[in-house]
């Protein structure tokens, strides 16, 4: 009888936790909606357990259509795990090897011993193909990986870095990975991932889509949205000065983006991944190790995942992603068995997966106290605009007296002030030095994270 009652008690906690859990979150995404803040669709598992799902705001303006669980989002960056995963699956088939040249596959670029791994693990050193498509392409017409392809043999762009000397963050790398699949498939890049991870998940409101290029809205798409130069209003990316060139010319590139997903969708592919439903363990185990580079230094990115750890929280897996109009993040606690997915298709700023992890992990806002304090003139003279690569930009700047930062594709972060010019990030174990110029004013900074220093 004693341990009826104990278990009754254990499901009783644990259901209180779960309502507790649940309420917070409802609190935390109805504040930002109502703030402006949010717009998107969210979702909370724990232990294969949905704990929360909710949809906020709209999916199309000009038909009045509100999002909902089944809305189809443009994953952006977030779609890099997707081309991982196919090209793992055909290296468990035996179609291809981690250690292959890019030239097997494309005889006509120039670069030498650059393999697959390097191009999963952002090690590459390729340069950036929207630099290319920029200085070379005519914007009127929507170029393809083929395109892409052609301008890297025609042009030749030199290499950033010999390979596996560092870690950058390339678009240039996964789009070529959707293009080896399609050479070592016999397919294309948005076949083979229905048939080997979208139809055996039963991910049916997931696919491979460039919308412009292929001219096709699926049913319950959600469209992505910017602000208006000239006032709060939105519009589409297509309307907007800044960004309706290139989102129109970039559209048929495949590989860094264009899966195009749901909430519910996502959390099959977390189940998926949890039961090694599509490889077995060990071959799995692989898409999780990070290179440790030429310098010594152990990079943070497996095969389509930054991969981080912390007593707190246990193993983390997760990804960003941003496109005009949208922006996505999917996080995996793996020791823990805890998921989110924020999917959101208007321009309101960053999403807040700070604060779902302190609700899911019942901590308190333990944001550390500022060693000094700087008042919010004084910390204007660190805003800017900063290039830690080709395409990887550090924004920084002042809201509500605190400096905020958000790296190009990533959530924003606050950063404490520790000392005069040094800030910190606690949540990604970072720092930041900020470097004057010989008239004390600010020019640049130095990025310290897992043992490396970016400039």
């Amino acid at each position: 009888m004693r341990g009826i009652l104990i278990l009754a008690f254990s499901c009783f906690c644990s259901q209180a936790f779960a309502q507790h859990t649940e309420s917070q979150l409802d609190s935390l995404f109805n504040k930002l909606y109502t703030e402006g803040k949010f717009n998107g669709n969210v979702l909370v598992a724990e232990k294969g357990q949905v704990l929360y799902q909710r949809s906020f705001g709209m999916a199309s303006l000009d038909q009045k259509r509100p999002l909902n669980k089944e809305s189809i989002f443009e994953l952006a960056s977030v779609s890099k795990q997707f081309t991982a995963m196919g090209i793992m699956i055909l290296k468990k088939k035996g179609a291809l090897s981690y250690e292959d040249s890019l030239r097997k596959f494309f005889p006509e670029l120039p670069y030498e011993q650059i393999t697959i791994r390097h191009l999963l693990n952002h090690t590459s050193g390729l340069p950036d193909y929207m630099e290319l498509f920029e200085e070379y392409w005519d914007s009127s017409k929507i170029a393809t990986n083929r395109d892409m392809i052609g301008l890297l043999a025609q042009y030749k762009p030199k290499i950033l870095f010999n390979p596996g000397e560092k870690y950058e963050y390339s678009n240039t790398g996964y789009a070529l990975l959707a293009s080896i699949i399609e050479k070592a498939s016999g397919k294309s890049y948005g076949k083979f991932l229905d048939e080997a991870i979208f139809k055996p998940l039963k991910m049916s409101n997931t696919l491979v889509l460039s919308r412009r290029f292929d001219n096709k809205v699926p049913e319950n798409y959600a469209y992505g949205y910017v602000k208006q130069k000239t006032d709060n209003t939105f519009i589409l990316p297509d309307e907007h000065p800044d960004y309706e060139a290139f989102v129109k010319a970039l559209d048929g590139i495949q590989g860094d983006g264009t899966v195009n997903s749901t909430t519910g969708d996502l959390f099959l592919w977390d189940r998926a991944l949890h039961d090694h439903a599509l490889l077995t363990k060990k071959e799995w185990f692989e898409a999780l190790q990070t290179p440790i580079l030429k310098n010594g230094k152990k990079s943070f990115y497996g095969f389509g995942w930054m991969v981080d750890s912390s007593k707190t929280f246990g193993r983390i897996m997760n990804h960003s992603g941003s496109w005009p109009g949208y922006n996505t993040f999917i996080e995996r606690h793996t020791d823990n068995d805890k998921t989110f997915i924020l999917l959101s298709n208007m321009e309101r700023g960053s999403l807040p997966y700070i604060a779902i992890r302190r609700i899911l992990y019942h901590l308190q806002n333990n944001q550390p106290q500022p060693a000094i304090k700087l008042s919010a003139d004084s910390l204007k003279q660190y805003k800017g605009k900063y290039t830690l690569a080709p395409d990887f930009v550090l924004t920084i700047w002042v809201e509500n007296e605190k400096l905020l930062a958000q790296a190009t594709g990533q959530t924003s972060f606050i950063l404490t002030p520790e000392k005069t010019d040094w800030f910190i990030i606690p949540e990604v174990s970072a720092k930041i030095q900020f470097i004057r110029n010989d008239t004390g004013l600010v020019r640049s900074l130095v990025l310290y994270q897992n043992g490396q220093e970016v400039p």
